[in-house]
């Protein structure tokens, strides 16, 4: 993938912007981080150059200044609400988030029960924490939020939630998903803050939609396919436009939750200090974008793949033909095809020449292989050791891995654990080739290669069982599949 983003650029001017917001209220800020604030696949895949951690590292350069509290929603951990991307429920992340910010030299230590209403679920969840010496606060619902404005900058709205007591100059607010509440612990915060004669101000980091690219670049185009779910649509953000005749993006929710905010700011603070929602973002992406031609392929194959997302989803019933079209619109809009992922049309060739699930991966250097079902291994786990033979220069007729390492593993699935199904899953194929190199220098050679498939993209023409699926997400590989499964069954594992 060809570099479009300078990522060192970013972390020094994303930075140094943020101390300059925190200098303009006074010398401290509160921060509602919005999105992932590390492993943002989404965002490596669309600015190739950005790594996955660079807000993280972005804050790293801000620790000595920073705190981080965690907002999750109560009713969420009512719900068990889980995190797709990771398959982990919200609470549970929140001790993940706990862990990665100290283990970075990070202080985090509060978390904000918002919608708080002695849930049995999140009561359970909040004596874990404290038993681990991580301090708890409760807000609540408030009647008719956020409309209701009077009420709820009052003792009886903001005023009966907790105030999350902090230290440090910069307290970034970030949550385990979306819907936690992290604006309204924010705008609390900011409330308490002036009640006590403390100066605070309020700045809000997303880095999607980017608000100085167009509307229409594929950047944001591919966010809007990201959220389909969410139903967010990028808008042109008239309150800038009208105040500074200058064109920028924004998205609907922040638009439309705007003139009650700025209403908010003049009761807590006197007057407001924005005059939009562009206003209110520290987001400098857009800056550090060097090629927009390749930025601009990564992303539009990055809403290629949200439509099969959003296809298989809708097959293994998570998703909905909602975002079907909408996806499929942006495609349209964006004159893309499913022929302009390179991978697709090789992997259902070989699917229709054998008869049976086939895969295909494009490899760094723009070649493609392919891989098909066999007695012994399953489409992807062929496609794996076919890329990594390719790679390694190895002949494709030289067997890296004995079929006598291989049916060993093949007894065990079906006769101990009552597998019907044979074949080595991809996670199954690479524990028998780490096995094989330990006396197989081919095959050792072929190990090697594993990190070369980052950043690839592979499609099949089946839906994955959850364990592949998995398996070439932790290499790396940017996954799509045909919104079919193999066989009829209901049940599947």
């Amino acid at each position: 993938m060809k570099t479009g983003f300078d990522n060192q650029k970013y972390l020094e001017t994303q930075s140094q912007h943020i101390r300059d917001r925190i200098a303009k209220f006074g010398g401290k800020l509160y921060l509602e981080f919005g999105g992932k604030l590390f492993d943002d696949y989404h965002a490596a895949r669309v600015l190739p150059g950005f790594k996955p951690d660079s807000k993280l590292q972005m804050l790293m350069q801000l620790k000595d200044e920073a705190e981080i509290v965690i907002v999750i929603n109560a009713d969420d951990i009512e719900k068990n609400k889980v995190r797709g991307d990771l398959g982990i429920t919200y609470d549970l992340d929140v001790f993940r988030l706990l862990d990665v910010f100290r283990s970075r030299g990070l202080y985090a230590n509060s978390v904000v029960l918002t919608r708080f209403s002695d849930q049995p679920t999140a009561v359970k969840f909040e004596k874990h924490l404290t038993e681990n010496g991580i301090r708890v606060y409760h807000h609540f619902s408030i009647p008719n939020y956020p409309t209701d404005v009077d009420l709820i900058v009052s003792d009886d709205g903001y005023g009966r939630n907790d105030y999350v007591e902090t230290k440090r100059r910069l307290v970034v607010v970030t949550a385990p998903g979306p819907g936690s509440g992290k604006m309204a612990v924010c705008l609390s915060q900011l409330y308490h803050e002036h009640k006590r004669g403390v100066e605070a101000g309020y700045a809000k980091f997303e880095t999607f939609p980017i608000w100085n690219l167009p509307l229409k670049h594929p950047v944001n185009v591919a966010y809007e396919a990201a959220t389909a779910d969410l139903n967010d649509v990028n808008m042109i953000d008239p309150f800038h436009l009208e105040a500074y005749g200058e064109t920028t993006v924004n998205y609907n929710r922040d638009i439309e939750i705007f003139p009650v905010l700025n209403t908010m700011f003049e009761l807590i603070l006197g007057k407001s200090p924005y005059k939009s929602p562009t206003d209110m973002g520290v987001n400098m992406a857009g800056n550090c974008i060097i090629d927009d031609e390749a930025v601009c392929a990564a992303a539009n194959q990055e809403i290629i793949r949200r439509y099969y997302y959003a296809l298989s989803n809708h097959t293994k019933g998570v998703g909905s033909t909602d975002e079907e079209y909408k996806i499929g619109l942006l495609m349209k809009q964006n004159k893309l095809t499913t022929d302009d992922r390179r991978v697709i049309a090789p992997a259902l060739k070989k699917a229709s020449e054998t008869g049976a699930p086939a895969a295909a991966i494009e490899l760094n250097n723009g070649k493609i292989i392919t891989g098909k079902t066999t007695t012994l291994l399953g489409a992807c786990s062929a496609m794996l050791l076919n890329a990594l033979k390719s790679l390694a220069g190895i002949p494709e007729n030289v067997d890296i891995i004995d079929a006598a390492v291989i049916e060993p593993i093949q007894r065990l699935k079906v006769e101990t654990f009552g597998s019907k199904n044979p074949r080595l899953h991809t996670d199954e194929i690479l524990i028998a080739l780490s096995m094989s190199a330990v006396t197989n220098p081919t095959a050792k050679l072929a190990m090697k290669q594993l990190p070369s498939l980052r950043d690839t993209d592979a499609h099949a023409s089946v839906i994955l069982s959850e364990t592949d699926t998995r398996t070439l997400k932790k290499l790396g590989i940017n996954l799509t599949t045909e919104p079919v499964y193999e066989t009829e069954r209901l049940y599947r594992k």
